[in-house]
């Protein structure tokens, strides 16, 4: 099962957003086939971005700390709090219904 990553924005953190947005993306990019799903979180749809969901295609928590660790959003700052937690996916469309 994989490990989701809740990351909570600074404060203010539109600039750090900005300025590291390119590098973010191209890293993304770069380890899609490690990521089951991710994006930012908004308090309301079209609202700015308040922090960042990532969920990592791992079982080793250490792995996804290390794909989470090697973010340019991490590197930057841009994370006040993060909190990573492995998912046991049980029902859902996305687990094919129910899984027990």
């Amino acid at each position: 099962m994989p490990y989701l990553c809740h990351c909570t924005d600074i404060e203010d953190s539109a600039a750090v957003r900005r300025e590291h947005v390119e590098a973010h993306l191209r890293y993304v990019e770069s380890i899609l086939d490690r990521i089951a799903v991710a994006g930012p979180l908004r308090d309301e749809p079209g609202g700015e971005p308040v922090g960042s969901v990532l969920i990592y295609k791992t079982e080793d928590r250490d792995e996804a700390l290390g794909l989470l660790h090697a973010d340019p959003y991490y590197r930057a700052g841009l994370w006040s709090r993060v909190e990573c937690r492995h998912i046991n996916a049980v029902a859902g469309e996305w687990v094919g219904g129910r899984n027990w």
